[in-house]
């Protein structure tokens, strides 16, 4: 299993180098790069059956302490225009509410204070950007499991929109996932950064963390997640900012 993770952040890093000769400053800049994007897309189905045939429910590495990076970089939008987010953002969040709806028996409104409440979970992990750099960081917040199971998913339910506050390019950001890597411990909506709670940056108040993924499923300003039978129909119709805009592959396991 080792071998075929590596050689798929081999991959990508080596598309990034041969469009340029150097790694792009940015995940967004990945988009005029043919050999990249072909790579995700064509590669997408049976890396996703395999790694989940092989790999079953394994946790993605995890790290200790000293090993976490002395700086972590922001990428993708570093802060949101959004009048209604910056009023939260101005008060602290202490009136911002996750919305949980969609094929759900029991949709939701948590306050940033309840989902504190819950059951935490702190990993420290390593995010790797499809541009080609990684960073080890700490996260901490609720197991996504934890909220699914309270609000009682609808058998219809496949997948999960993760609707964001940003706009990137002028277009609304958002991701999904579908209920394996939703229930997979390591899947947490994360409110702490390295101790601290989340900056601007990095998507304050919180923010998507799927370990078993490339960065750009990694959603920040998470302001609603909706349960959905199928992806169709749902902004461009692919599952997410960059399966819609860059032709990124949609399962991005590594």
């Amino acid at each position: 299993m080792s071998k075929l993770i590596l050689s798929r952040r081999r991959l990508i890093q080596a598309g990034a180098v041969g469009a340029g000769g150097l790694l792009l400053s940015g995940c967004d800049r990945l988009t005029r790069d043919p050999k990249v994007l072909d790579f995700l897309g064509q590669a997408e189905d049976l890396h996703r059956v395999t790694q989940r045939g092989l790999a079953g429910d394994a946790l993605a590495r995890e790290f200790a302490e000293s090993q976490m990076s002395p700086t972590f970089r922001a990428n993708g939008s570093l802060a949101v225009a959004d009048p209604v987010y910056r009023a939260h953002f101005a008060q602290g969040f202490s009136q911002w509410a996750l919305r949980l709806d969609g094929m759900l028996e029991r949709p939701l409104m948590l306050p940033l204070t309840a989902l504190k409440q819950f059951p935490q979970r702190t990993q420290i992990t390593r995010h790797d950007c499809v541009e080609g750099w990684s960073a080890i960081g700490k996260w901490t917040g609720p197991r996504l499991a934890t909220l699914l199971d309270l609000a009682r998913l609808r058998p219809e339910a496949r997948y999960l929109v993760f609707h964001c506050a940003d706009l990137y390019g002028g277009r609304p950001y958002y991701e999904s996932i579908d209920l394996v890597d939703a229930f997979h411990p390591q899947t947490i909506l994360a409110w702490a950064m390295n101790g601290r709670p989340l900056e601007e940056q990095h998507g304050a108040p919180l923010r998507l963390r799927v370990e078993r993924q490339l960065g750009y499923k990694h959603a920040k300003f998470v302001t609603r997640i909706e349960a959905v039978a199928a992806l169709d129909g749902i902004y461009g119709g692919k599952g997410g900012y960059w399966e819609d805009n860059g032709r990124y592959a949609w399962y991005a396991g590594i």
